[in-house]
């Protein structure tokens, strides 16, 4: 059984970006603000920081349970991981996602200065450097027989796309939301009709699911 490389509920702005400008350790996204990027997902049933009972049915819900289905390994680009630039200056932080953090799969951070790997709870942090192919061999073998997700940020599944080693991509695009700056994926979607098939699938809450897959 064939391996995919799944980039699943990515969230980008109308205006295609992912973020903002100016990531910081205070402001992950820089100066945008992703609630209302992220807030369909928050608002399901299935969302795992919920607290309370309730939450939304239907087909928010589903691909916010699809997120962790037959996943063995993430990929990430550094700037996922942390906001630091060039070598590591403190080995001590472990990046955004606190003791628990929600990969539960190895996970392999892209970097040009690769430092030693940890784990938190069930997911090893791994600081590799390499070509996209390189990386997706390592988290294969990682993910013993299951799928690689391509977790970003938008970089980094730009590079994954030009290096044509995607599968599938899930992008929620919130329609009432634009960045005007900041990490884009893309200008228009159509730019990857060249290699996928693409269905558009409105929600209720309002954002609007772009579904590719391989030609």
């Amino acid at each position: 059984m064939s391996q995919l490389l799944r980039v699943q509920n990515f969230c980008v702005s109308a205006d295609g970006f992912a973020t903002g400008e100016g990531q910081s350790l205070e402001r992950p996204f820089g100066h945008a603000d992703p609630s209302p990027m992220f807030s369909w997902a928050g608002a399901t049933a299935s969302w795992p920081n919920r607290t309370d009972p309730g939450g939304s049915r239907g087909l928010d819900d589903y691909f916010t349970r699809d997120f962790a289905r037959n996943i063995g390994a993430e990929i990430m680009g550094r700037n996922k991981f942390g906001p630091q630039r060039g070598p590591w200056q403190d080995h001590e932080w472990k990046g955004w996602w606190g003791d628990e953090p929600p990969f539960r799969t190895p996970v392999f951070v892209m970097t040009h200065y690769p430092r030693p790997s940890f784990t938190l709870s069930d997911t090893t942090f791994h600081f590799v450097e390499g070509d996209p192919l390189t990386v997706l061999r390592l988290a294969r073998e990682a993910a013993q027989g299951k799928d690689v997700r391509l977790g970003g940020g938008a970089t980094t599944v730009r590079e994954f796309l030009e290096a044509d080693l995607v599968d599938t991509l899930h992008v929620a695009v919130s329609p009432g939301v634009k960045l005007g700056a900041g990490v884009r994926l893309w200008e228009s979607p159509d730019e990857l009709l060249d290699r996928f098939h693409l269905e558009v699938v409105p929600s209720p809450s309002g954002v609007t699911h772009h579904l590719f897959w391989r030609k």
